[in-house]
């Protein structure tokens, strides 16, 4: 939304005018309001929690990612354009999904640790029941769906409910607060990785030091300890 008029994306990306903006629309309205965030910034929850200080119930990401979707050879123009012109534009769809998914597992862990009670409805990429249910154990509340929807019509909506029933069957998961934010605990840092890998390294070494140490019976027990992504 018209970002040279310091609107949409641009107002997304200065704290202080989102505070203040959304400060005025959660006063003013009687209706919720979840602030939609832009991922054109370097921390995102940032502006998160200036909305969420400002009072909106919740927050919708993300919005879509600017780019430039390519250069005609034959011409030298950007593509698309109007008259060989052509501007910035928003990237959305699958391609966008783990930028999503990142965005909204920062944005979870902010709100559960300072706005508890807000909610989060989590976008970005989602054509499947799987993609739903990815946003949702990341600690989305609800999930929206919008290019998928342009590419494929509302008729998808059914078939991503079928999906997402048949995960919930899969993992025997009667409702959807069941899974909510059930992988969030699993994110660390990058220091904590190298260390988790060196202790299970250890592990492993220590169980089969030697030819000697294979036993039978527990063979394949001892093989699957061996695999670098157990």
């Amino acid at each position: 939304g018209m970002p040279e008029m310091k609107m949409g994306m641009a107002m997304g990306q200065n704290p202080d005018m989102l505070h203040e903006v959304c400060g005025w629309i959660a006063e003013a309205s009687t209706k919720p309001v979840w602030a939609k965030m832009t991922p054109n910034v370097t921390d995102i929850t940032v502006a998160g929690e200036a909305a969420l200080s400002a009072g909106v119930d919740g927050l919708s990401a993300i919005n879509t990612i600017q780019s430039v979707m390519g250069i005609n050879l034959d011409t030298l123009r950007p593509e698309p354009c109007v008259e060989g012109y052509t501007t910035p534009g928003g990237y959305s769809g699958k391609a966008v999904k783990p930028i999503a998914l990142r965005m909204n597992m920062e944005l979870a862990r902010m709100i559960k640790s300072k706005y508890p009670g807000r909610s989060l409805s989590g976008l970005g990429g989602v054509m499947t029941g799987g993609d739903a249910a990815e946003f949702i154990l990341l600690g989305a509340d609800t999930v929206q769906v919008c290019t998928g929807v342009m590419l494929e019509g509302y008729g998808m909506v059914h078939k991503l409910k079928q999906e997402l029933r048949a995960f919930m069957t899969q993992h025997n998961f009667t409702s959807i607060d069941q899974f909510r934010g059930q992988t969030l605990p699993y994110f660390t840092t990058h220091a904590e990785l190298v260390r988790l890998k060196a202790e299970a390294k250890q592990k492993r070494d220590f169980a089969v030091a030697s030819d000697a140490d294979w036993k039978g019976d527990e063979f394949v027990s001892q093989s699957d300890s061996l695999v670098a992504n157990n």
